[in-house]
């Protein structure tokens, strides 16, 4: 039987950090739809290039042609093991139509794991996050040797525009609009869980692992 595990949680909680570690310590594919998207349109996938056309036209892409992209990629030899999906589903139609694609896959069960973070805590986290002007790279402040610089590259770090403190609010006010219908969706499962994410990033990942190996067990799956 597979693992397969849906990481939510709000952004600044880590998720997209703790399902990368997660699925490269237990030999999974982490997936998410912007990472198919780009990687789709580079490949000449037509699914995704139909979704790219309907981006520059203005239009979003609805839930039918998102569930396509992923079960295409889900489809793929190197997620016959199971897989860990960052960002998806975003909506109940899209987490109905998963529950179809993994029945239908029958390799184990859905692991759904919420990690929650405090508001306060994820004003903090994101206000003070910093990105390098020079290559890209989320940092934090002080992450290297050299006060405000990238550890990476050593060049200077500045405030990404999005995580000024007013937009970090009505950004997190969004998502708990957008994943509280998700929550109330997969709440009653045994397959469900909740993390602190609260805690320093190894003990969060500490516990993700149990929590995930506890619901596998419940639900059949091997880890």
């Amino acid at each position: 039987m597979g693992l397969n595990v849906i990481m939510m949680g709000p952004p600044g909680a880590g998720k997209g950090t703790q399902a990368a570690r997660f699925a490269r310590e237990r030999g999974l594919p982490t997936i998410s739809t912007g990472d198919i998207l780009r990687e789709g349109i580079k490949e000449g996938r037509p699914l995704a290039l139909a979704a790219k056309a309907k981006m520059d036209r203005g239009e979003l892409v609805d839930d039918e042609d998102v569930v396509a992209i992923v079960r295409e990629r889900l489809a793929r030899p190197d997620a016959a093991p199971g897989f860990v999906l960052d960002g998806f589903p975003r909506t109940v139609a899209q987490a109905r139509a998963l529950d179809r694609i993994v029945e239908q896959r029958g390799n184990g069960p859905l692991i759904v794991v919420d990690i929650v973070v405090p508001e306060q805590e994820l004003v903090r986290r994101l206000a003070g996050r910093r990105i390098c002007s020079k290559c890209g790279t989320n940092a934090e402040p002080f992450a290297s040797d050299s006060p405000g610089a990238c550890a990476r590259c050593g060049g200077e770090l500045v405030q990404r525009a999005d995580d000024d403190q007013r937009v970090v609010l009505e950004r997190l006010k969004v998502d708990q609009r957008t994943t509280r219908p998700l929550v109330e969706y997969y709440r009653d499962r045994p397959t469900f869980r909740v993390v602190n994410g609260a805690q320093a990033p190894e003990r969060v990942a500490h516990e993700l692992d149990t929590v995930i190996d506890d619901a596998a067990s419940v639900g059949g799956a091997v880890a």
